[in-house]
């Protein structure tokens, strides 16, 4: 199936210019600590009740040549792996729009459309991302089933909205202008017109080393790290750095500076784990 959508003529929509949205299953107080490791400038508010939405500058897609997709899925990964909460990220281009959910250390599970709407995901992917988010296992399934299947539904950008509409349910109300669709650009400063968005940025590297600790300390990994004292907890940090070293080469290689993120947070995990295992007083 090729992921060119048929054009509009002159008087029909322009193809969306490339851009995302990260929401995060918690408050926005929750959430800064653990963006401020993404290194990337963004704007935080409130998305709704226990719901936040982080609003990226784009720079990875608007300057740097990275598929927007691969960006998103890399960031969200990156923030679901030290926080005890899921990260919904949405984005779009010229040609296509989809999700991705990340939890934890589980695979991300995301759907996508092409630019005029059809379909080109797997269906059981809205089954997994309906149990994930604790949702209604038949009526809420049956609801989002209708985002997957061709038809009457608008274009790409169009089930995305309809997907968040649907999540009202769930308590996401996402503020005024910050709408899938939009550029960058644009909901940058939709983001910064809000009264209650705040900047994210880059800490020192002090801050960012005490923020990773505490974020791994309050997720729920906490009693599987070193302080816990067990060999579950030394396994873990051997596995993080065994999974994110290969993943920081890989991206590196090629350039995708999402999942140079997770591979660098999976990194950190591990190897401030083991230091503190190794530092840690005996009794």
């Amino acid at each position: 199936m090729s992921s060119e959508a048929p054009r509009t003529g002159p008087a029909g929509p322009a193809a969306p210019g490339p851009g995302g949205l990260l929401l995060c299953r918690a408050e926005p107080g929750s959430v800064a600590p653990v963006a401020h490791l993404l290194r990337e400038r963004l704007m935080l508010g409130g998305a709704g009740e226990g719901w936040s939405v982080l609003v990226p500058e784009g720079r990875p897609w608007l300057h740097d040549g990275e598929p927007v997709d691969r960006v998103m899925t890399g960031w969200a990964t990156a923030l679901a792996v030290g926080a005890p909460w899921p990260v919904l990220a949405l984005w779009w281009d010229a040609d296509r729009a989809g999700f991705t959910l990340a939890s934890g250390f589980r695979r991300p599970v995301g759907y996508v459309w092409l630019a005029n709407g059809t379909p080109a995901g797997e269906d059981e992917a809205m089954r997994t991302f309906a149990a994930r988010l604790g949702l209604d296992p038949v009526l809420d399934v049956q609801a989002l089933d209708q985002l997957a299947k061709p038809g009457s539904g608008g274009d790409a950008p169009a089930r995305l909205r309809a997907l968040l509409a649907f999540l009202t349910r769930a308590g996401v109300s996402l503020p005024a202008g910050l709408t899938p669709g939009e550029p960058a650009d644009r909901l940058r400063a939709a983001a910064a017109a809000l009264p209650d968005t705040r900047a994210v940025e880059r800490p020192p590297w002090r801050e960012a080393v005490r923020t990773e600790l505490d974020a791994v300390d309050s997720s729920r990994l906490g009693p599987w790290m070193p302080w816990s004292g067990t060999p579950r907890s030394r396994a873990l940090a051997l596995a993080q750095v065994t999974a994110g070293l290969p993943l920081t080469v890989l991206a590196a290689r090629r350039r995708n500076a999402g999942w140079a993120a997770a591979g660098a947070l999976l990194l950190a995990h591990g190897a401030l784990s083991l230091a503190y295992e190794a530092l840690r007083p005996r009794d």
